[in-house]
């Protein structure tokens, strides 16, 4: 499947797959302290970028054992406000992991709400999805509390799971099942 049609629809976003344009655009909001606290990937400059977009995501949705980015705008004025990673688990052609992340400007507004229930509807529905999980600092409590609104249930901690900023943190770990988001 071609990423240069894969767009996903809300009522205020459009979300479509990430290209090179828009590494300036990632660069301001990922290189942010506040909105990278919680965060495994920090760009130092904006080659770091362009080398995550070239190298890191792949071109192609719903590969095993491969990211997806998608950018999330606005579509009032296509403006670049974050993004959503998709993690196609090798492992398992039903599972896969979100992460997203919002510049800090539009943070409390719900765009992440509505950015991530458009692509959980879009794993399900087009994509087949039976399981999204995802893995959360234990810290980020804006985060925890999208996912719960969410429907996800926790589902463990990982202890000392990913190092940052030269220190070893916990990751949660949440689930929703297709059948769970379905009856919801």
């Amino acid at each position: 499947m071609s990423t240069d049609f894969i767009q996903i629809n809300s009522d205020r976003l459009l979300l479509r797959s990430i290209q090179i344009e828009d590494a300036d655009s990632i660069f301001l909001y990922r290189s942010n302290a506040v909105v990278n606290q919680y965060q495994g990937w920090i760009p130092k400059t904006i080659d770091d970028v362009h080398n995550f977009i070239t190298n890191k995501v792949s071109s192609e949705i719903n590969q095993p054992g491969t990211w997806f980015q998608f950018v999330i705008t606005e579509k009032e004025n296509s403006k670049i406000i974050g993004d959503i990673g998709v993690h196609f688990l090798a492992s398992d052609a039903f599972l896969v992991e979100l992460g997203c992340t919002l510049s800090q400007e539009y943070q409390g507004k719900g765009y992440a709400f509505e950015a991530v229930k458009a692509t959980i509807n879009y794993l399900f529905d087009e994509l087949g999805k039976q399981r999204i999980i995802v893995s959360i600092d234990s810290r980020n409590r804006p985060s925890i509390r999208l996912i719960e609104r969410l429907g996800f249930r926790k589902k463990g901690l990982v202890k000392e799971n990913s190092e940052l900023n030269g220190e070893w943190v916990d990751d949660l770990v949440y689930a929703v099942l297709k059948d769970e988001w379905m009856s919801t």
